[in-house]
């Protein structure tokens, strides 16, 4: 299992676990869609306007991570679909093991 080709998005960083995620807005629900060009696909009913779906989107990770969503920061991308996310005091292994979990790796 540590050998997941899928694991390149999911990262230690300074102070946390960094996440490479991939936004579809205005879906129908919020989920987990798998992986989508090297990161984790989120579908979220937020629109992309004035930072709705950012602010869903951090509101989901933490919910989805069991962590405050101050621990939650999108350091890249705020104007993208494809954006990078600080997890704080979180590691790789422990995020890792949520996602299989819930069955989303």
């Amino acid at each position: 299992m540590g050998l997941m080709k899928s694991g390149s998005f999911l990262r230690a960083g300074e102070g946390g676990t960094l996440l490479d995620v991939y936004l579809q807005p205005r879906a129908s629900k919020n989920e987990w869609a798998g992986m989508h060009q090297g990161c984790l696909k989120i579908r979220l009913t937020a629109p992309p306007v004035e930072g709705e779906a950012n602010k869903e989107c951090v509101k989901f990770l933490a919910g989805a991570f069991g962590v405050s969503r101050s621990d939650v920061e999108i350091i890249r991308g705020h104007k993208s679909r494809r954006k990078t996310i600080l997890i704080r005091n979180s590691t790789p292994e422990i995020l890792r093991a949520v996602l299989l979990e819930t069955g989303v790796l």
